[in-house]
């Protein structure tokens, strides 16, 4: 049977509607009609868009659980926490929103603003008038330049007189927006990103989230793809479990993966799309997460905090989540690169320095426990979110080209919702979408029947003279 979109979208809807249930890690299948690498954000979608069509699919996931960069840790403390990806955006279109609250978790907006710490003391209005002028001045700088014909890094566009808020500023909008340093990312990356000021959380955790949109896919986890054998009619997948004939293959694994080797390809993937991936490497952003009882800085729920800071060693930090006494020290960039690869004791040393500086000795006293991520050590995905080096951001289309009956999917090959859970779910049902089309299970309404519009007119006779 061949869908129509209209039937299809029909049929996505009913898939949100099924009863759910469990995704385990099922005994693997020796075919299906599509296999998904990866149960991230963008396989999970990937996946409830195939079986809206009604064709078999498979997912396979080298981690024992269900999320990719969205985990949510339920354990280390007595609120659950996200380990990665904390917030979706764009609620006005953004499907994941309406699931979400379909699933009967809860969804709250994120806080309004920042606070400013200037040493031990909080930023006067004045002062904080003053950052926001400079990172709205910054900002502005590198918009300008992303419409240039010539890409450049966001750093060699920055104004010169930023002064004191220098330091705070490029934190913002390098480190903390794509986990690199302004010097390392493509102006006109920056440039293109949609807006997501309006982001939301999931209270329960966005790795909650996206666990439960899977429980209805058949996924196999703890199963790496070894080798993917490709062509223009099929794929073969090979794990350590057997091997999976499918006659189309969605890939979802980071830049990062692709281009480390750990999948091999027959024959080679081309070196375009190679080329392509290494331009568009994984940031880092690391989360340091400290139970400080009593809240002991004396702020409120879910407040949001930066420092005057005159360089990006420095943090951002989510305090008092949900009400709670788990405060989050968000470091990212090449100083927490740097940092991630000393280690959790180095990582939880420095939080604690940091809250001393802003906070005083009585605050890093008052921690009772800490947990810390590290992304760049995670094997399956060596890193945060992709972020474009300069004169790299067309390389995100490239990575959307089909590749024999092979599709890329995840955050790095959508052009202006990079970096976010929100474009790679768009992005798995963009690549399912393509792969349903190649082995006809999906056509567009419009090439179903000809209309008045469409219809091919007869060709009048010529007349003689």
């Amino acid at each position: 049977m061949t869908i129509t979109r209209r039937g299809f979208l029909v049929a996505s809807t009913a898939v949100a509607a099924m009863p759910v249930l469990r995704a385990t890690a099922a005994p693997l299948p020796r075919e299906a009609d599509i296999v998904v690498i990866g149960a991230g954000a963008a396989g999970i979608a990937a996946a409830r868009r195939v079986m809206a069509a009604n064709r078999k699919v498979v997912v396979i996931e080298a981690a024992a659980q269900v999320g990719g960069r969205c985990i949510t840790d339920t354990t280390s403390f007595d609120v659950p926490f996200d380990r990665g990806a904390r917030w979706l955006h764009n609620p006005e279109t953004n499907p994941m929103i309406r699931l979400a609250r379909n699933a009967g978790l809860e969804l709250v907006p994120a806080p309004s603003g920042q606070k400013m710490r200037i040493g031990r003391r909080n930023a006067r209005a004045g002062e904080t008038e003053e950052f926001l002028a400079a990172l709205v001045r910054a900002n502005r700088a590198i918009d300008e330049a992303s419409r240039g014909k010539l890409d450049t890094s966001c750093a060699s566009v920055l104004p010169k007189d930023l002064g004191d808020w220098a330091g705070a500023a490029e934190f913002m909008l390098g480190a903390s927006f794509a986990g690199k340093d302004l010097k390392e990312l493509s102006a006109i990356d920056k440039g293109r990103a949609q807006d997501r000021n309006a982001a939301i959380a999931c209270r329960q955790g966005l790795g909650t989230l996206i666990t439960r949109l899977g429980e209805q896919a058949p996924v196999a986890l703890a199963t790496p793809a070894s080798r993917i054998a490709w062509s223009n009619r099929d794929v073969s997948v090979e794990t350590p479990s057997g091997k999976i004939a499918a006659r189309a293959a969605i890939i979802t694994v980071s830049t990062n993966v692709l281009t480390s080797g750990a999948i091999k390809f027959a024959p080679d993937i081309p070196k375009r799309t190679l080329d392509a991936a290494s331009k568009l490497t994984l940031g880092s952003y690391d989360r340091i997460m400290l139970q400080l009882p009593g809240n002991p800085l004396g702020l409120s729920r879910d407040d949001v905090l930066v420092e005057q800071s005159n360089s990006t060693r420095t943090a951002l930090m989510y305090a008092n989540i949900g009400g709670s006494s788990l405060c989050a020290i968000d470091v990212g960039g090449s100083f927490g690169r740097d940092l991630s690869e000393q280690g959790d004791k180095a990582m939880v040393a420095f939080a604690k320095e940091w809250i001393t500086k802003l906070f005083g000795s009585e605050a890093a006293a008052a921690v009772q426990k800490a947990s810390v991520t590290r992304w760049n050590a995670a094997p399956f995905v060596m890193g945060a979110m992709s972020a474009s080096a300069p004169g790299g951001q067309l390389s995100r289309k490239v990575l959307t080209e089909p590749i024999g009956n092979m599709f890329l999917a995840g955050e790095a090959t959508h052009e202006t919702l990079w970096g976010t859970v929100d474009g790679a779910w768009e992005s798995g049902e963009r690549a399912a979408d393509a792969a349903l089309r190649k082995i006809g299970a999906l056509r567009d309404e419009s090439t179903e029947a000809p209309t008045q519009s469409t219809k091919r007119r007869r060709a009048p006779r010529p007349q003689s003279n």
